[in-house]
């Protein structure tokens, strides 16, 4: 039992002292090296700075207009981003088109920007990128009267000719309630009908509306928007469906059909009386192409934990997706479709786990250059011990000559302070155990000469007498 006890406690003492000898290496070779590690390291962080500097802290994102369905959702967007330590400043705009314009204006402030698919033509408009879309934006149609009967009217032939017929409004001009009400009217034939339409905005349509100053709403929006809700909760007021829709999403493929099921909007009124199909775009978050991939990732985040909840249209994580945009896809998107956002993102603070994304990135080619010279500094550290052993083997030697040629039994203490010096000198070097040989042969020479005077052999005299001896020999 004694000699496990031994063993254990010479394996332990043999890892303390192989550990000590370690770290006691490890923190002479910074002494000496420092500065060249600190070099490669205001190097890295120089790199770091200017190739990939980090995320701003502010964004500018225009929304829509006061009150609108974008508003509603930008604000979600700056709460998210708020807990993460950046500040969004939303812009109200005019609609999807004064987004597209500020977006694509390398001078305009504004890098993020909600946007319907399908009222724009991306051709000739350059920098912007889609980050995907993240809802649904139904097309609905409501209209009042009692000459219609939502279980009988579709939106098709001489039925819809006699409902544009009446008083119908198709959104201001600009914005994306107009732009799809026109994508619609064209494919259905019925460019005739454009000219006598009133182009109300959003919210003096459904105030129209519900007053009875109107009969029908053109009106693309999202179910939980409160415009949406006035027009749903009113009773005096119908839906009509799309009975070929499949038929409008060949003819505009950014387009989606939803299914409403029967009384689904409301139970109470068995509204509506019948299933029905409506056509929807998608709301659309485009970026600045220059916007930081950290808040590229952030947004798309947000997008996830706030537009990826299920919804009366849309399964749970359905959004973000990315097969509707016209605008050319973000490389960070497509990453985060395929993998998600980089793992650390999930355990670590925005900020920390930012600033070690970009590091580990840099870090890769930073060691191939780093490497060698990080990998030689040992070596450099052994080679400059040696050289300074060396040259106090040469300055030992350089002392025996002296004596060999001059000695002066009268300085012997002059010569033992000046061996003793010598020690003192090799005292203060921090040996490595891989020259230890080395440096105690050193210790074991001056030793030698310290005790050949000490003893009084005096072997420099024997030499000088010698010298002195061939010298008379030769003058006889």
């Amino acid at each position: 039992m004694s000699s496990v006890k031994e063993d254990v406690k010479d394996t332990w003492l043999g890892f303390c002292e192989a550990a000590q000898d370690r770290w006691g290496n490890f923190v002479q070779f910074l002494r000496e090296t420092w500065p060249l590690l600190l070099l490669l390291f205001a190097g890295l962080m120089l790199v770091w700075w200017l190739a990939d500097p980090p995320p701003p802290k502010r964004i500018v994102m225009a929304t829509g207009t006061e009150g609108g369905s974008y508003q509603m959702l930008a604000k979600k967007y700056v709460d998210y981003f708020a807990k993460k330590g950046i500040t969004i400043e939303l812009v109200p705009s005019r609609g999807a088109q004064e987004n597209i314009a500020r977006l694509s204006d390398r001078k305009d402030p504004v890098q993020a920007g909600f946007v319907q698919a399908g009222i724009y033509n991306p051709t000739g408009i350059a920098g912007i990128i889609s980050l995907g879309s993240v809802a649904y934006e139904p097309i609905w149609f409501f209209y009042r009267g009692p000459a219609l009967e939502a279980s009988h009217f579709h939106f098709q032939g001489d039925r819809l000719k006699k409902l544009l017929s009446m008083k119908t409004s198709i959104g201001d001009v600009g914005s994306g309630t107009h732009s799809q009400a026109l994508h619609i009217l064209k494919a259905a034939g019925l460019e005739q009908y454009i000219p006598q339409f009133l182009t109300l905005s959003s919210a003096d349509g459904v105030n129209a509306l519900l007053r009875g100053e109107i009969d029908v709403l053109f009106l693309v929006d999202q179910l939980e928007s409160p415009n949406i809700q006035k027009l749903l909760s009113d009773p005096k007021l119908n839906l009509i469906g799309f009975n070929r829709a499949e038929a409008y999403t060949r003819i505009l493929p950014y387009l989606e059909i939803l299914t409403v099921p029967t009384a689904s909007f409301s139970l109470v009124r068995d509204f509506p009386p019948q299933t029905i199909q409506l056509l929807s775009t998608t709301t659309q978050l485009l970026v600045d192409d220059r916007m930081h991939p950290a808040l590229q990732y952030l947004f798309l985040e947000a997008a996830e934990a706030i537009n990826g909840k299920q919804s009366f249209f849309a399964k749970r994580g359905e959004f973000p997706k990315f097969n509707r945009s016209a605008f050319p896809e973000s490389p960070v998107a497509a990453r985060f479709e395929k993998s998600g956002a980089p793992p650390i993102m999930n355990y670590l603070p925005f900020w920390v786990a930012e600033f070690i994304h970009r590091m580990f990135i840099l870090i890769v080619p930073f060691l191939a250059f780093a490497y060698p010279i990080v990998s030689s500094l040992p070596n450099y550290r052994y080679k400059r011990v040696q050289a300074r052993i060396n040259k106090m083997y040469g300055a030992l030697w350089t002392f025996e000559q002296e004596l060999a040629a001059n000695f002066d039994p009268d300085q012997c203490g002059v010569y033992l302070s000046k061996i003793n010096q010598m020690e003192a000198d090799a005292l203060s070097i921090k040996v490595p155990k891989k020259l230890a040989s080395d440096y105690y042969s050193l210790r074991s020479s001056m030793d030698y000469v310290r005790n050949c005077l000490i003893r009084g052999e005096r072997p420099y005299l024997a030499t000088e007498r010698a010298a002195s001896s061939t010298k008379t020999d030769a003058q006889l």
